[in-house]
């Protein structure tokens, strides 16, 4: 599974609010042995949301945490464009959710909070423990909930709780060595696809060192590969430590 998560608000870009969801998405999921696959931080407009959830559909292991926008004031677009991208149709009133509505606020629901119970078809509500103002999810792929991390990471706990709580067991080697990443590139060409590689270059006193981390869930061919890049080092008398 490729997990995204897409986090929605102007007010992020333009420091108004600082984003809490990063690294509470990132923690949450390591906890069941899983990563991002890629975060962004979009604006709300229209044609950028629809391009990043359009993008995100034509993965076909896409898992989608979107946080933002389902609220009822102009701003709030993610209903209106989740429904557009994923169900190539328009709204439709959950009358669950409206129920909910109307129970919370009585004749305040209206003119405008009812319409956050139109939602794409054939969504499940997701309960918000907060004020049971749900989000909704689509083909248990794509999550979307409020903005207010209070409320969405409760929620998306729980998403991932009930949904992702199963992976393979992932095993990471690292070593850094006193020297540049260039030594070492020819051996790195030479991973197969099953070897998740990490090189980072450091400069330790203006000189070049490399951090250079294999992760696979193949122990034994993890070890195997591994083991080349330490064999090179000693070969060519370059130190380098096994972190």
């Amino acid at each position: 599974m490729n997990f995204y998560a897409v986090i929605i608000g102007t007010e992020i870009l333009n420091s108004r609010r600082i984003d809490k969801h990063f690294e509470f998405v990132k923690n949450e999921l390591a906890k069941y042995g899983h990563e991002l696959f890629a975060s962004f931080v979009i604006k709300d407009d229209k044609e950028l949301m629809k391009r990043s959830y359009k993008m995100i559909k034509e993965d076909p292991n896409a898992v989608m945490f979107s946080f933002g926008g389902i609220g009822s004031t102009p701003d709030d677009l993610t209903r209106e464009i989740a429904s557009e991208v994923f169900r190539s149709t328009g709204l439709v009133t959950n009358e669950q959710f409206k129920r909910d509505i109307i129970e919370k606020f009585g004749d305040e629901a209206y003119p405008h909070r009812i319409h956050m119970a139109d939602i794409p078809p054939n969504a499940v509500l997701l309960h918000n423990p907060v004020n049971n103002m749900s989000g909704f999810s689509l083909d248990n792929r794509f999550f979307f909930v409020p903005g207010f991390p209070s409320m969405a990471h409760p929620m998306i706990r729980e998403v991932i709780k009930k949904y992702f709580n199963k992976s393979e067991k992932k095993y990471r080697l690292t070593l850094k060595a006193q020297t540049s990443e260039n030594t070492l590139i020819t051996l790195m060409q030479k991973l197969p696809k099953e070897i998740e590689l990490s090189s980072l270059p450091i400069f330790i006193d203006n000189k070049p060192n490399v951090e250079l981390s294999l992760c696979s869930t193949d122990k034994e061919m993890l070890e195997q590969y591994f083991q080349l890049f330490c064999d090179e080092l000693t070969q060519k008398n370059i130190p380098y430590i096994l972190q």
